[in-house]
């Protein structure tokens, strides 16, 4: 029970970040290329109260993480925030802009786990003290979770942000069929979690981006 508590520590900070500040980009992209929908409605903040869904980014995920700590003895995440609202027609340019309000979320991801990776390398030059482990263990938890989020939300799925992306970037044509799945995306992506097809397919993705971020900022030599 002790390690339970512990970790839910651990990871509370970096969960609730990593889901909302995603939210969040997508809003202050949407607002940059002319959709004021998310900032009419308060959802361009840095405030995580915001964009906490009570089921999404805190019983799911915690839940999960409980029974995964029981079962497997390894903590394993999954969940969302409220989606920012956006109305994709009031945009400049509604296809092409598109694909920038997409790739917000998990380019903040990405931009979160290097910033994470410099709270590590930052616990690792301090003198080892009873700060310097927490440290450690919540910028790794940032990372991963970061990670994970970013390389979910980019496969080619709508509505996830990857579907949305590729629907900016196809040919009209094929892009309206291609949009006809979203109704379904939800469930094809709970499928392939319970399954274990998910973490076949985006485990080597993660694992490259998490060595690429741990090389760059000098956590792995």
């Amino acid at each position: 029970m002790d390690s339970i508590i512990q970790g839910i520590a651990i990871w509370a900070l970096p969960v609730i970040l990593a889901i909302t500040l995603h939210e969040a980009a997508h809003g202050y992209v949407a607002r940059h290329f002319g959709d004021l929908t998310a900032y009419s409605q308060g959802r361009i903040s840095l405030n995580p109260i915001r964009h906490i869904d009570l089921m999404g980014t805190i019983i799911v995920p915690l839940v999960l993480f409980i029974l995964s700590k029981l079962t497997v003895g390894t903590g394993f995440l999954f969940g969302w925030a409220k989606p920012v609202p956006v109305n994709f027609s009031n945009l400049h340019r509604p296809k092409y802009d598109m694909l920038w309000v997409a790739a917000a979320g998990p380019g903040a991801n990405l931009f979160m786990a290097f910033l994470w990776a410099l709270v590590m390398k930052l616990g690792l030059s301090l003198p080892e003290s009873e700060l310097t482990k927490p440290m450690l263990l919540m910028g790794e938890a940032g990372i991963e979770i970061n990670v994970i989020l970013m390389v979910l939300n980019l496969l080619p799925l709508p509505p996830l942000d990857g579907g949305r992306m590729a629907i900016s970037l196809l040919p009209h044509a094929m892009a309206r069929h291609f949009e006809r799945i979203e109704p379904y995306g939800f469930m094809v992506l709970l499928l392939l979690l319970f399954t274990g097809t998910l973490s076949t397919i985006i485990g080597p993705s993660i694992l490259f981006t998490v060595q690429m971020i741990a090389a760059l900022t000098g956590l792995k030599s």
